[in-house]
């Protein structure tokens, strides 16, 4: 059977096809009824890493509501919002929505607090990046296969998973001896395949990278006012979102207030994406690529904000983090989650064999740095409902 059912001859020649894929680490034969992209898209979708993100924080731990964003939520809408914007730009939706569902494997239970108690805790033995993991969940963590560890997708996915904030490294490594300034999860996989850490990602891959920023923003938004952390009144203090209530509120008549938000926010995400659209085309006119390495090469990003929008995202961003991410309630859960985080790191390097068995045997001496990197895994793919359950059983029962 031959491989028919694609659209992707109607992409520009910028973006990642079947024909320019870089292909696997492990050598496979193809599917002949989906593309590569599909196919990490739907490993990706399978895996139990994916799963996990239901339980994982977003900004509320997941016992605090049900209608708050958890990390799988915000990945589908990333994923939502990249398809968008990469047909309209003539991307592989595929690769952009492999990348967007998987961009936030590697976060920690209880967000970036719990991210951030687990790089404090890791700091002697090379530190953690939750980017790094999330490379590290697919290649390495992720056990499903007989023929290899990991997923074993596309080098053109791994590299847009690694470089999610941008080339790693300004100039080209030596990737047998990575520098130290890169994670160590960077630094034990680059020697065994190359991702080119000092160029930018593809095209799909820096739309991923934006729709996450503009899914957060906006949902952060709604999920803020609905857990009445702010008040709507103080949303017109931003020039962006001030012209989008005065346009709501001249266009609509007596609206209950839920869809008062929803509709200032659904205006707000749309007018980020045109201008991003805007922009993108603007730039990818002037550079003129003919494959997806002229992206990969150019000297600055080809997917942006217009210098505008930047400067009123950078208004929005402060504002939900003196009002949404600095809230007494949400710091107190964060610290929270700090100290479960911190509890089990310390417990499981002095006392591996606290960990179940399957990463008990992987450790070794307690307090060396192979039983501490097993702990930070360990602790790292955990939900925040089987953290604070572990946390409970080992110190307070």
């Amino acid at each position: 059977m031959v491989l028919t059912n694609t659209y992707e001859g109607g992409l520009k020649a910028y973006a990642c096809t079947r024909k320019n894929c870089r292909g696997r680490l492990y050598g496979e034969v193809e599917s002949t009824t989906r593309t590569p992209f599909q196919r990490d898209r739907d490993r990706i979708i399978h895996c139990s890493t994916f799963r996990r993100l239901k339980h994982k924080t977003q900004v509320f731990v997941f016992h605090e509501g049900d209608y708050y964003r958890t990390r799988l939520t915000h990945s589908i809408e990333v994923a939502q919002i990249t398809r968008s914007i990469c047909r309209a730009l003539g991307l592989n939706e595929d690769l952009g929505e492999a990348l967007a569902l998987a961009h936030d494997f590697g976060h920690t239970a209880f967000g970036h607090a719990g991210g951030d108690a687990l790089n404090a805790a890791m700091k002697p033995f090379g530190g953690f990046d939750h980017n790094a993991q999330s490379l590290r969940l697919v290649t390495t963590l992720e056990r499903r296969y007989a023929a290899f560890p990991g997923l074993n997708l596309t080098w053109d996915t791994l590299e847009g998973l690694a470089k999610h904030n941008g080339p790693l490294a300004g100039a080209a490594i030596d990737v047998q001896n990575p520098p130290k300034t890169l994670p160590w999860a960077f630094r034990e996989y680059l020697p065994l395949h190359d991702l080119e850490v000092h160029t930018f990602a593809a095209a799909e891959a820096q739309v991923a990278a934006l729709s996450d920023d503009i899914a957060y923003n906006n949902h952060d938004i709604e999920d803020g006012l609905r857990a009445g952390l702010f008040k709507f009144s103080q949303l017109k203090d931003i020039k962006l979102i001030a012209r989008v209530i005065e346009e709501v509120d001249k266009t609509t008549k007596d609206i209950p207030e839920n869809i008062r938000i929803h509709e200032v926010v659904r205006r707000i995400i749309n007018l980020m994406v045109v201008d991003l659209l805007t922009e993108s085309e603007g730039r990818l006119g002037d550079l003129g690529p003919g494959h997806p390495d002229d992206i990969r090469g150019a000297s600055a990003p080809v997917i942006a904000f217009s210098d505008a929008m930047v400067s009123e995202m950078g208004d929005l961003k402060d504002f939900l983090m003196a009002n949404m991410y600095q809230h007494p309630k949400v710091s107190t859960m964060s610290e929270n989650g700090k100290r479960v985080v911190t509890d089990l790191f310390n417990l499981y390097i002095e006392k591996p064999e606290k960990m179940p068995p399957e990463w008990g045997r992987q450790a070794a001496a307690p307090g060396a740095r192979a039983t501490a990197r097993v702990a930070a895994d360990f602790i790292a793919g955990m939900t925040d409902r089987y953290a604070l359950g572990e946390h409970q059983k080992l110190f307070k029962s």
